[in-house]
């Protein structure tokens, strides 16, 4: 579907605004920067800015792009003839490769992280994430597979995914505050991940493989 001019111009303002907020916190820090100071800095009016955002949180984390229904996605486009973790995993080798914003593989991404780790409320929300994102995985997985009522491996499995996919995350933002840069970070991410791989079992591996598409 071709993206209309109106859908455009929205995605850049959104963008421009996020941006915009996001470089007056890395600068003077999330609380110390209100919504009018955003709405001047990005040259449109508060109300616009939550229009688009409904919380100032939104503007650092927006839930288009920090999903809840992340992972569960990500498995419900999956190919037939693959799994769930298998489509996670390669889902996750594509991001790091073309060094995505998704997993914060760009530069300067370092001292976003750290404003996000010193923000209490940020901080509960990437928290926050993880979690439902396990839930919303666990939710599809089990109603893809007919599982009965109190089965727990659907949960289980999930859980496995959010593991690794957590794993991921937590490495690079590690590597990134280390002061390493996206291409420096890249292959030893996609080293771990290949670990992951051979350290999952065959259960969670070939577990909820799409038979039809």
């Amino acid at each position: 579907m071709v993206e209309g001019l109106r859908e455009r111009k929205k995605r850049q303002t959104l963008r421009r605004i996020s941006d915009v907020a996001i470089s007056l916190f890395v600068a003077r820090g999330f609380d110390q920067v209100t919504i009018a100071e955003v709405a001047e800095a990005a040259e449109v009016s508060p109300n616009t800015v939550y229009n688009y955002f409904h919380t100032k949180e939104d503007l650092v984390l927006p839930p288009e792009a920090a999903s809840h229904r992340r992972l569960a996605g990500i498995v419900a486009a999956r190919g037939v003839g693959r799994s769930a973790a298998r489509a996670v995993l390669v889902h996750l080798r594509q991001e790091v490769r073309d060094r995505e914003r998704t997993v914060g593989l760009t530069p300067g991404f370092g001292r976003v992280l750290a404003m996000m780790l010193a923000t209490p409320s940020l901080a509960a929300r990437l928290s926050d994430l993880a979690v439902q994102n396990v839930d919303e995985l666990a939710a599809l997985l089990a109603e893809e597979t007919g599982a009965p009522a109190g089965d727990p491996v659907p949960r289980l499995v999930a859980s496995q995914i959010g593991w690794f996919h957590s794993l991921i995350f937590a490495e690079i933002g590690t590597r990134t505050l280390a002061g390493e840069e996206p291409d420096a970070i890249a292959e030893p991410v996609l080293t771990l991940l290949d670990a992951i791989e051979d350290l999952l079992g065959k259960r969670v591996l070939e577990y909820a493989v799409r038979e039809v598409s």
